[in-house]
């Protein structure tokens, strides 16, 4: 089993900045890829951004290339989001998760989630 802990949401006014963590334990050998997802009020969850956890490669959401930078530090267990510009409908419960396999931009390829942690975006 993964466990993966969020933290570092909060509110914050439009253009300002946060860095959310994604702290692993567990078996987290038996994971390759860790993502961002993120769901607003009334809408599906969506994919934010992904990293490959041994080579570093990124994806990212069109609505957040060039605001948001999706890092990792292997030796912590640790996936970083460093958010900047940020904008109200950037407002939403922000989740991480971990998939076995490489590459997984939907949900449905993600294995473990951890419990979210809300990003207020105020105008």
């Amino acid at each position: 089993q993964v466990q993966l802990l969020e933290s570092g949401g909060g509110l914050v006014q439009a253009g300002g900045s946060l860095r959310l963590s994604c702290a692993a334990s567990g078996r987290t050998f038996s994971f390759l890829t860790v993502g961002w997802f993120r769901q607003a009020p009334g809408k599906e969850r969506e994919f934010v951004a992904a990293i490959n956890w041994s080579a570093g490669g990124q994806s990212y959401a069109d609505s957040v290339k060039g605001r948001f930078t999706i890092s990792r530090d292997n030796a912590k267990n640790t996936v970083y989001l460093q958010m900047i510009s940020l904008k109200p409908e950037d407002t939403a419960l922000y989740y991480c998760a971990a998939a076995r396999k490489l590459g997984q931009l939907s949900e449905g390829g993600y294995d473990y989630w951890g419990q979210g942690t809300q990003v207020t975006v105020s105008s």
